[in-house]
């Protein structure tokens, strides 16, 4: 089968199409031909070696990048019980990858079937971004219907999908994002919307109960003058330097335990029962998957490059 190879940290052109054994499942996996994969910022930093302590300290242990996948079983272990071939499932392969290929082999506790109404490529748009967005804003930021919620970096991957779930949950949606990308915002529900580049919302007359940072740019304290006293902040992402995301990490717990407002970081967690809550909202129409770019496989090195870029509309997304 073919494959996007890496066998060294650094640039997208590290990034080599090629042909590598097709995989074969173990007792608990599921063989899946996969239709389309999506990028995340993990796999950037995986390629590049940021998080060498998880991907491998003198180069990468799985040389294979690709979390989010959709696709059809081909063929199922002798201990797999939910799924059968000719499924149509997405979901995800876990932290390593294996993901930008023809074929991978994933876990069933890994994977949904996929709606009979979102295509394939809108499917693998879905699993790391959109469980993202939702355990923030459900488990982290405890939202509630008629909160007055503010998505920082409401047009990227997550933050497409934030807007739309916080809608589902009945919020008032106010999106922040670039000039460009405000009709994106609205057409995805948002109640209001606001262009960053000619006005910073931290130093608005708005008061938020929640304010959900998918690219939190803003130092805590000025998200902090926009909370109510008991409001909440969440914060799924922010800069591309590692170092000031590590201090975002640190710092925000500790003004926590001494502030009414609560300041909460967190990383998502790949867990199935969520992952069906997304294939309901999907079911239902109430998310619908924002893509900016479809590529195909063999184009992985520019789709990786564009990704770096930081100007996405919603995701991006590889097609085998």
């Amino acid at each position: 089968m073919k494959a996007i190879v890496y066998t060294q940290y650094g640039p997208p052109d590290v990034l080599r199409f090629e042909e590598v054994p097709k995989p074969a499942p173990q007792s608990n996996e599921i063989l899946i031909e996969i239709r389309a994969a999506s990028l995340n910022p993990l796999d950037f930093h995986n390629m590049r070696g940021d998080v060498r302590m998880m991907s491998g300290l003198r180069g990468p242990k799985q040389t294979i990048l690709g979390c989010d996948i959709a696709g059809r079983v081909e063929a199922v272990g002798k201990d797999v019980t939910q799924f059968q071939p000719g499924d149509e499932v997405f979901g995800v392969t876990g932290f390593g990858g294996r993901g930008f290929a023809e074929y991978v082999c994933a876990r069933e506790d890994k994977l949904v079937l996929k709606p009979a109404n979102i295509s394939f490529e809108e499917a693998a748009a879905v699993p790391i971004a959109g469980l993202t967005a939702l355990q923030g804003l459900r488990d982290k930021g405890r939202i509630q219907p008629g909160q007055k919620v503010a998505i920082d970096g409401a047009s990227g991957g997550v933050g497409t999908f934030a807007v739309q779930i916080a809608k589902a949950f009945g919020a008032e949606v106010t999106a922040v994002c670039s000039t460009s990308k405000l009709e994106t915002a609205r057409s995805i529900g948002a109640n209001h919307v606001i262009d960053y580049t000619q006005e910073d919302f931290t130093r608005g007359e708005r008061i938020y109960d929640l304010i959900f940072g998918a690219n939190a740019h803003h130092p805590i304290f000025d998200y902090r003058r926009v909370l109510r006293p008991d409001g909440v902040f969440v914060g799924a992402g922010g800069p591309a330097n590692f170092q000031e995301i590590l201090r975002f990490f640190l710092v925000a717990p500790f003004l926590s335990l001494f502030w009414r407002q609560k300041m909460r970081v967190f990383i998502a967690k790949m867990n199935k029962k969520d992952l069906h809550v997304l294939q309901d909202l999907l079911a239902a129409g109430k998310v619908v998957p924002v893509i900016d770019r479809s590529y195909p496989l063999s184009a992985a090195a520019e789709a990786m490059r564009y990704l770096e870029e930081g100007h996405a509309r919603g995701k991006i997304v590889l097609t085998t």
